[in-house]
């Protein structure tokens, strides 16, 4: 509704409809409140806490020198395992149900009816939704700081910059997968449901095990161009492209190929997740 009433006081002073810009300024603007208005943005915000809390308080207790004898092995564990699953909730939380909710809520209702683009509906929320997760990113991106300053002070690996970036673009492909997922369904449960089952289990562990099973390159699954993001903090080096250990080939994507299967995805679930938003009626 604020953005409604923004975009009717524009129109009064301007006698004109907004461009496509002011539209999707605006509805990134309230968007992105919404979301730190929300009761998730701090349910996810305490979520990723609680991981790198309960990550922190494991190894301090056990304190596991074997593999965590230097800092850009700590890096390589902590931020590398663990960072891929951080952005994964996000983009469930923020964009599973960005879209239905316009049906489900019947909110669309009272947008639809101004001069607004679905476009800019689409985008802004995108957009909100990827600031949103940028800021929980950054949540843990401090915590892993924190704790590694405790282990093996202010050094601090310079891949991790790297892998930073690749984390940041690993976002927006899994945002464009639960916006897709979004626009297919007028049901916010459904959506969620599906985006759920497809990053964690589909690209995960089905795609890891049928890789495994053929021996074939999982090029497919988004998560394996994600990977690059902690193979860049391997301590020996960036993994060789494939390696067979007892007979078993596994794959690592090269940062190309990972930054193509990202920016791949990322093109692809936007366009058809707008062409399903545009071609919805509200009814």
């Amino acid at each position: 509704m604020e953005t409604e009433l923004e975009e009717q006081e524009f129109i009064r002073a301007n006698n004109e409809v907004p461009s496509s810009f002011d539209q999707i300024r605006i509805q990134i603007k309230y968007e992105f409140l919404n979301y730190l208005r929300s009761k998730r943005f701090y349910i996810l915000l305490g979520i990723v806490a609680a991981i790198g809390l309960l990550i922190m308080a494991a190894i301090a207790s056990i304190r596991p020198t074997d593999y965590l004898s230097s800092n850009s092995a700590f890096y390589h564990v902590w931020w590398g395992n663990i960072v891929g699953l951080v952005v994964i909730l996000g983009g469930i939380f923020f964009g599973g149900d960005a879209i239905s909710g316009e049906f489900q809520n019947k909110t669309g209702y009272y947008l639809l009816p101004n001069p607004l683009r679905r476009s800019a509906i689409y985008f802004g929320k995108l957009v909100a939704a990827y600031l949103a997760c940028i800021i929980m990113i950054g949540v843990f991106a401090v915590i892993t700081v924190a704790d590694g300053a405790l282990y093996f002070g202010s050094s601090i690996p310079y891949q991790f910059a790297e892998s930073f970036l690749f984390v940041l673009i690993y976002i927006a492909p899994i945002l464009g997968v639960t916006f897709l997922f979004s626009s297919v369904f007028k049901n916010n449960s459904y959506s969620i449901l599906v985006s759920t089952i497809l990053l964690i289990f589909g690209f995960g562990t089905i795609a890891t095990e049928l890789a495994s099973l053929a021996q074939i390159e999982p090029w497919f699954s988004l998560n394996y161009g994600g990977s690059i993001a902690g193979n860049v903090l391997n301590p020996g080096g960036y993994p060789a492209r494939n390696i067979v250990v007892a007979g078993v080939k596994t794959f690592a994507a090269t940062i190309p190929e990972g930054l193509a299967i990202m920016l791949t995805y990322f093109a692809v679930t936007t366009v058809l997740g707008l062409v399903l938003f545009e071609g919805k009626d509200f009814n």
